[in-house]
């Protein structure tokens, strides 16, 4: 396939140089999809699979504590496409390529090709895949599927549970890889040993490794937005998890990992799904006495992170409740891994050559198996079930051109007393299956964890993981539907602003501006958090919006910073609510005023500054150029972004130059006061200069 678009796009510089007619139009279009394949190579490359899930997770996830420093060299070789990409759009200006302008049908054969090339290139391909894994399905049939248990557990046995970054089982293959892991292969063969287990579509990557093992259900982004989870208050709040049923057990959770909570909202899903403690990349920093030589571009290395959890495990086990401690390791990161300080001196001596990662898999296995055996020799060894565990497939790395060639499995081994030796074969198995698994080992009588279903069960009822594997995957939307479903909870027709400002949604607490979109039936459609003005002029005419923002939104008279709600529907019925009423709640099925026209249009919150200044107390002139800026009046801000403060406000016009200049003044010092514009989505504002400078007069608005 790669031949065939490489020969689509030398056809398309071909059709591009050989007329001039429409030459702009051919070159932006040649540029556009250069571009995108652009795109299309880094995402590749960082995501192992195209464009996919764990891509739009990612983008609207906090990016925060991700070791972007690792992924230099690919970024380095996207600028350079991206640069590539540009040509055409040079070429234009070159004289000796230009052609007679004639040439309707060199055009028209252009953009017949550069359609085909679409098709044929992975655009295509990745954006049929989300579209059938996102796209609304009726869940109704599998619904029944989703099952937790709620029966008492007979023994509680404490829990150590150890998450290896990508560490699958095809590196135990002593065919391929003699000798890198010994202590691994030792301990497997001393353990209930999963074989065949893969990961399912929402569960190839680390916050989804982890939700689907502890969860028994796929990750998917929240139901018709996939960007700004962080903006959601809680994570899956519909979702009960292994932390939230040995929580109601008497178990108390804690976490140990050295990377940043934050990244991908791992910290948020565990602190939301029954662990007492979290304890991240945060938490090692305050520890003084671990030195910087012990950190990475991810977090702290896995000597010192691992060498904790024991310490961790000591104390825990002192105490009279039983614990569920979980670690995840980081050094085996791709692409290349990391080799913390007790690693120095570690080499994996292969036909393959010196390959980083190799090293780091080397110093894992030991490490991993240091801990398990300290574990063991303790005098509570007897009474803790060990869980050795990638979190997902290994993403592209160094090893990526061996490891394509292999039949690719995750890693899952169950240790403990009672625990009978043997290899078990997942037939039909997946890592939404790992909590189920885990249940049935402390108690029998448990065998299910939302859609997982314990491995051990030779009777067990169809699954998620067997939807995954059956006829491509065909069934399968319908569970990443349902999960979806987890995000907002029971289905609810009232809408109210809580103390903390958020909009309540079901079981969901979101950050405004929010655009809710109920169908017919009064049935949540949509949650939209991004491009809400648009989204909000774009809707389906037939179904009732509920735009949640400060009423700035929505009123040229409004200065006053509060929260308003405006609410439409398809009879042509309108009405706004205020923040007093928003915070005793208000029902979206009540009748709304009447109106003629079309639908109002509303505003959103433009950034000018790029991010919050420390500002004194004082009056202050705020001037602006702006050479692009709306026909109409519109409304300043400054603003205290962290405590979301309205500090001042002005109505103003561009006069013919674009200048704009607003007074106001400051009473105490903010840390973090950012300016903003109130814009809707059609109106453009490029500022040219901006200065706060400070005056003596006195302030306006």
């Amino acid at each position: 396939m790669l031949w065939i678009l490489l020969l689509s796009l030398l056809l398309l510089s071909w059709l591009f140089l050989a007329s001039a007619k429409w030459v702009w139009w051919k070159a932006g279009l040649f540029s556009l999809l250069l571009l995108a394949l652009s795109a299309w190579w880094l995402i590749d490359k960082l995501s192992g699979d195209g464009l996919n899930a764990a891509t739009l997770y990612h983008l609207g996830a906090d990016m925060e504590g991700a070791g972007v420093a690792d992924f230099k060299g690919y970024i380095a070789g996207f600028i350079v496409l991206a640069a590539v990409s540009l040509l055409p759009l040079f070429a234009t200006r070159v004289k000796r390529w230009r052609r007679p302008t004639s040439g309707g049908a060199w055009f028209a054969g252009f953009a017949a090709l550069w359609v085909a090339t679409i098709m044929i290139s992975p655009l295509a391909r990745d954006g049929q895949r989300l579209y059938q894994q996102l796209r609304p399905v009726d869940f109704a049939r599998i619904a029944p599927e989703y099952q937790v248990p709620t029966q008492a557990l007979q023994r509680p046995r404490n829990i150590v549970w150890i998450y290896g970054e990508s560490l699958e089982r095809t590196y135990l293959d002593e065919a391929v890889f003699p000798g890198l892991m010994p202590n691994l292969n030792r301990l497997a063969a001393k353990s209930l040993d999963v074989r065949g287990l893969v990961s399912a579509e929402g569960g190839g990557w680390t916050i989804a490794g982890l939700v689907s093992s502890m969860c028994g259900v796929p990750l998917t982004t929240s139901q018709g937005d996939e960007n700004s989870m962080d903006r959601m208050g809680s994570f899956l709040p519909k979702a009960v998890c292994l932390g939230d049923y040995l929580k109601q057990q008497g178990y108390t959770n804690h976490y140990l990992g050295g990377a940043n909570g934050q990244f991908a909202g791992k910290g948020q899903f565990l602190a939301s799904h029954g662990f007492d403690e979290v304890h991240d990349l945060a938490w090692f920093k305050q520890q003084k006495k671990i030195g910087r030589i012990h950190y990475s571009a991810w977090g702290v290395h896995d000597d010192v992170l691992l060498d904790t959890a024991y310490q961790r495990f000591e104390q825990l086990s002192r105490q009279d409740a039983p614990f569920m401690l979980t670690t995840l390791t980081m050094d085996t990161h791709h692409p290349a891994g990391h080799l913390p300080v007790a690693c120095k001196g570690e080499r994996y001596q292969s036909q393959y050559g010196n390959i980083g990662m190799l090293n780091a898999l080397k110093c894992t296995d030991r490490l991993i198996s240091q801990l398990v055996e300290r574990i063991q020799a303790s005098p509570y060894g007897k009474d803790t079930l060990i869980v050795i565990a990638s979190d997902h497939l290994a993403m592209p790395n160094d090893l990526s051109h061996i490891l394509t060639r292999q039949k690719r499995e995750n890693l899952l081994l169950f240790l403990g007393d009672g625990v009978a030796p043997r290899q078990l074969a997942a037939e039909d198995g997946s890592t939404l299956d790992s909590g189920a698994t885990l249940l049935s080992l402390l108690d029998p009588n448990l065998q299910t964890m939302g859609f997982g279903r314990s491995l051990l069960d030779d009777k067990r009822t169809p699954s998620a993981s067997a939807a995954a594997r059956r006829d491509g995957g065909r069934d399968y939307p319908q569970y990443l539907a349902f999960a979806r479903s987890l995000w907002l909870g029971e289905p609810t027709r009232q809408l109210k602003i809580d103390g903390d400002d958020q909009v309540v949604v079901g079981l969901q607490h979101v950050q405004p501006p929010v655009l809710l979109e109920y169908d017919k039936d009064w049935d949540l459609k949509s949650v939209y958090l991004e491009n809400t003005s648009r989204q909000f002029d774009d809707a389906d005419p037939d179904n009732t919006l509920a735009y949640v923002d400060r009423c700035t939104a929505f009123e040229d008279g409004s200065a006053d910073g509060d929260w308003c709600a405006l609410l439409v529907n398809r009879d042509n019925g309108i009405k706004l609510y205020r923040d007093g009423q928003l915070r005793n709640g208000i029902d979206v099925d009540a009748p709304l005023d009447a109106f003629q026209g079309p639908r109002p249009s509303v505003r959103q919150a433009h950034m000018i500054t790029q991010k919050g200044r420390r500002t004194r107390a004082g009056q202050y002139m705020l001037q602006l150029v702006a050479s692009t800026r709306p026909d109409r009046g519109f409304w300043i801000e400054a603003v205290s972004s962290q405590r979301k403060v309205v500090l001042a406000q002005q109505w103003v016009q561009p006069d013919a130059d674009g200048k704009i200049n607003v007074s106001f003044g400051l009473d105490h010092e903010v840390d973090d006061l950012e300016i903003r514009a109130w814009l809707n989505h059609a109106e453009k504002l490029a500022v040219d200069t901006f200065a706060l400078v400070p005056s003596r007069g006195r302030p306006r608005g």
